[in-house]
């Protein structure tokens, strides 16, 4: 290997101690821990789709007008693409344990900011540093469960974990129907109330998240096998007092060229180069899933009030949130059994089917059929949707990890964060301008159809047959001995597709 200087090589057995373990209280620590994020990007996205009437008020808000609310939220997504390339890239280089510390903190004083906002521009600026610390969160965080996590619970934690998002979103819904009626709470100090909750809810998830050790596979990787081990040995002897049961011996090993840094162009090559075929994959899910629930969702409430007269959409959309959780943790655990070809194929054309049959059928539904068929549709997709983080995170080489997961969100939330809300906004606007009813915006129901169904096929023919494997046998790390005689990339690709 020639980036880096090796400064050691070991043989550790290390990944095969930690996947042998069985389910005990510690692997709760590390799910609240590091799961409970996604509420936090959940509650945000939610909470800010029902502010805009709130924050357009110039008395009681921020006198923002329609431009400046859509670039609200284009920011937030800016934020967020940068953030998950520029934090993904120091989590792999630095450590998951110092990352997932830093990105959380910077989510918790961004959106502190944001509720002292005074100004448009300091709320702008605080959006994009909001967005920034939650991207972060999605490389640091992901790559460290699944660094964690024993690999026959890897995929349906993982799922379940990503699905939480939806928690924080039914949550937002509900928060905002006292937070925004005026008999209540003064319109002056309850939006940025709403605001203040999540960064409550970030310092708990801080205190908890401070007792998640960093992760003995980055560490052996990196010249620090001593702290790896020592670690794994903490986690042995709590899973042991836990659980009651002896844990039995492993013989698997696998033996490393350490370094401290790996360099940025042999991550690219890694990518693109060595495995061309999961790069497809993680494009294909990441952009159709993007584009649905960026599209649909957060144009929901506006779909809602334009063409079916609901004032008050908090109901609704919490309703839906709640479908979309459901998908994640009664489908998650099929990801294990059934395993994740099959799964992400079935979830993704599923979903994609029937939204399609919804654009066909649009003009017979009222607000209340509707949000049911979209309760169906993203009780599947949802799925689908988280196991498209899975995949990235498993799929490539652990040093690669964090920013390939990164790499792979922000180009999903680039395409389906702005061409999908731009697109369903359009159609909406043009609909109403024009007189026409809500078979106007089918069009964008066929469209993320078909993304989600392409994403299904994809799957088919490239996914990986990853359930209850090592993560060090799905693609094997960088800095491993054999790992250029033995071609990792492409020869695992023809075995598990």
């Amino acid at each position: 290997m020639s980036s880096g200087v090796e400064i050691g090589r070991i043989t550790t057995d290390i990944p095969a101690r930690l996947d042998r373990l069985p389910w005990s209280r510690w692997h709760w620590l590390v799910v609240i821990g590091l799961g409970t994020v996604w509420i936090l990007d959940g509650l945000e996205v939610t909470i800010v789709g029902s502010m805009s009437d709130a924050l357009a008020d110039p008395k009681t808000g921020l006198g923002l007008s329609s431009f400046d609310i859509g670039f609200a939220g284009a920011i937030y997504v800016a934020g967020a693409c940068v953030g998950a390339l520029f934090f993904g890239h120091l989590t792999d280089r630095f450590g998951r344990k110092k990352l997932f510390l830093i990105t959380l903190g910077v989510y918790t004083c961004a959106t502190v900011l944001t509720a002292f906002s005074m100004n448009p521009t300091w709320y702008f600026v605080a959006r994009f540093f909001t967005g920034a610390g939650i991207g972060g969160e999605y490389a640091a965080i992901n790559s460290a469960i699944d660094e964690l996590i024993p690999a026959k619970f890897r995929g349906r934690v993982d799922v379940s974990i990503n699905g939480s998002f939806w928690v924080g979103a039914a949550g937002g819904a509900l928060l905002t129907i006292p937070l925004l009626d005026p008999t209540l709470i003064n319109p002056e100090w309850g939006w940025r109330l709403a605001f203040g909750l999540g960064a409550i809810l970030a310092v708990g998830i801080l205190l908890v998240r401070r007792n998640v050790p960093e992760s003995p596979r980055w560490l052996f990787i990196h010249g620090r096998e001593t702290e790896g081990e020592r670690i794994v040995e903490d986690i042995e002897r709590t899973v042991t007092e836990e659980t009651g049961k002896n844990l039995p011996t492993v013989s698997d090993t696998i033996t490393i060229r350490q370094r401290k840094t790996i360099g940025f162009v042999l991550i690219a090559k890694t990518v693109f180069t060595l495995y061309p075929r999961r790069t497809v994959l993680c494009f294909s899910l990441f952009i159709g899933q993007a584009f649905l629930y960026n599209a649909f969702f957060f144009t929901y409430g506006d779909t809602l009030t334009t063409f079916m007269g609901v004032g008050q959409v908090g109901w609704y959309i919490a309703v839906f949130a709640v479908s979309n959780f459901l998908g994640a943790i009664i489908l998650g655990p099929l990801f294990d059994t059934l395993g994740r070809v099959k799964m992400l194929t079935g979830t993704y054309v599923i979903s994609g089917v029937i939204l399609g049959i919804m654009g066909l059928t649009l003009g017979s539904y009222t607000a209340v059929t509707l949000t049911l068929m979209g309760c169906i549709v993203f009780f599947f997709a949802s799925a689908g949707a988280s196991a498209a983080y899975l995949t990235a995170s498993e799929v490539f080489p652990m040093e690669t990890r964090a920013l390939c997961i990164a790499f792979f969100y922000a180009i999903g939330t680039a395409a389906g964060g702005i061409a999908g809300p731009l697109l369903f906004g359009k159609l909406i606007e043009d609909a109403t301008t024009g007189g026409l009813d809500i078979t106007a915006i089918a069009i964008g129901y066929y469209i993320g159809a078909a993304l989600m169904i392409a994403g299904g096929i994809v799957a088919a023919f490239l996914g990986v047959k990853a359930e209850g494997e090592s993560l060090e046998n799905i693609a094997k790390p960088l800095t491993a001995e054999d790992a250029e005689a033995e071609g990792p990339g492409r020869e695992r690709d023809r075995q598990t597709v």
